[in-house]
C-alpha cells in the first residue's frame, strides 16, 4: 500500500470516531499512532471525558472485536486470561477463554485491580500471546490494550508498577473540552436516553481487514534518517543525566519512540520522519518511563515540565 494511502485511512476513521466523540482529536491521533506501531496506550483523566465511548467507537471504525475488563480488587488472572474447566461429558479439560481473546481490549480502571492480575496482561501486551496451564495462546497481531485510570481517586488503588507501564507505548492526559466542544456534547448527547453505544450512535466501519494489515505493514517503508536517531537517542539520554529525574528513559523507551514516530509520519502521509514527530511524540512516550524525585516534587516541578524543558533544550536536526 502506498504511504499517501494510510492518510486516507487515518482520515476515513478520525470520521468515523467523530460521530460519537466530540473533540479528543490528538487522543485519537494518539490511539491512531499506537495502533499502526503495534503499541499501547493509557488514558489518564477525570470521569466524564469519554475514556471508555472513545475506545468503543475507535474499534467499531477499524472493524476490530471490543472488549472490556472492568479492573475491581477482588478479580484474579484468571477471570482475564480464562481458564481451563474439567467437561464430565468429555472427560477431559476445555478452555474457557476470557475476555482477553480479543482486538481491542479496554482495561477500565485499570489501577483497582492488585498487581498479580495487573501482570496478566504482561505476556499479552509484550508478545502478543498468552500461556495457560502451560499452553500458549496466540492473539491477533492487532491485539492493543487501552487502559484507562482517574488521577483523582488515589485511596484503596494499587499504581501500576514500571515493569506494567513500560509496556505502554502512550500515555496520554485528557483535558476537559472547550466551551464550543463542549456545546456540541451537550447538543449531541443531552436528548439521548440511556447508555451511549458506537452501534446506537451510528459508528461504521471506516476500513477493512485487509486494508489495514497492509497500512500497518506499509508502516515499515517510513525512513528514520540517522540525525532523527541522533535526536532521540540525545533525549531519551539527557532525561537520565537530569537531577530533577533519578530515573531516566531506558533504550526500550527510546526504540519505542522511533516505531511512533514512523507510524505518525505514516498518517500523515509521509514516508519520512521529521523532527516535529519526535517532538509531538515525546512526552506521551516518556511521561510515564520516568520518576521525578521528591526534591522537584517539593520545588512544584512535575514530570510533565521536566520533560518539555529537556525536548525544548536537546537540538534538533536541520
Amino acid at each position: 500500500m502506498e504511504i499517501s494511502s494510510i492518510k486516507s485511512i487515518a482520515g476515513r476513521i478520525r470520521e468515523q470516531v467523530a460521530k460519537g466523540v466530540v473533540g479528543q482529536d490528538e487522543t485519537v491521533d494518539l490511539m491512531l499512532t499506537a495502533l499502526f506501531s503495534s503499541g499501547h496506550i493509557l488514558l489518564e483523566g477525570p470521569p466524564g471525558t469519554a475514556k471508555t465511548l472513545l475506545p468503543q467507537c475507535f474499534s467499531s471504525a477499524i472493524k476490530l472485536d471490543f472488549g472490556r475488563i472492568q479492573f475491581t480488587p477482588d478479580l484474579m488472572p484468571g477471570d482475564v486470561l480464562g481458564t481451563n474447566l474439567f467437561n464430565f461429558q468429555s472427560n477431559e479439560f476445555t478452555l474457557t477463554k476470557g475476555p482477553i481473546f480479543t482486538d481491542i481490549l479496554l482495561a477500565d480502571e485499570i489501577y483497582r485491580t492488585p498487581p498479580k492480575t495487573q501482570a496478566a496482561l504482561l505476556e499479552a501486551m509484550q508478545e502478543r500471546k498468552i500461556t495457560i496451564d502451560g499452553d500458549t495462546y496466540t492473539l491477533n497481531p492487532r491485539f492493543t490494550v487501552i487502559a484507562t485510570q482517574n488521577p483523582i481517586e488515589q485511596q484503596g488503588t494499587y499504581p501500576l508498577p514500571e515493569a506494567q507501564l513500560d509496556r505502554f507505548l502512550f500515555k496520554h492526559v485528557l483535558a476537559y473540552p472547550s466551551r464550543e466542544e463542549e456545546l456540541a456534547i451537550v447538543s449531541g448527547h443531552g436528548n439521548r436516553s440511556g447508555m451511549k453505544t458506537a452501534e446506537a450512535i451510528g459508528v461504521e466501519a471506516a476500513v477493512t481487514a485487509e486494508e489495514l494489515t497492509d497500512a500497518v505493514e506499509s508502516v515499515s517503508q517510513v525512513r528514520v534518517q540517522d540525525d532523527i536517531v541522533a535526536y532521540i537517542v540525545d533525549i531519551i539520554r539527557a532525561s537520565r543525566e537530569t537531577p530533577a529525574l533519578p530515573v531516566g528513559a531506558s533504550p526500550r523507551a527510546a526504540a519505542a519512540l522511533a516505531a511512533a514516530t514512523r507510524a505518525r509520519a505514516a498518517l500523515d502521509g509521509r514516508d519520512y520522519v521529521v523532527p516535529d514527530d519526535v517532538k509531538h511524540l515525546a512526552l506521551p512516550a516518556l511521561r510515564h518511563r520516568v520518576i521525578l524525585s521528591p526534591a522537584a516534587e517539593i520545588e512544584g516541578r512535575t514530570t510533565d515540565e521536566t520533560l518539555t524543558t529537556i525536548i525544548e533544550q536537546t537540538a534538533a536536526p536541520r
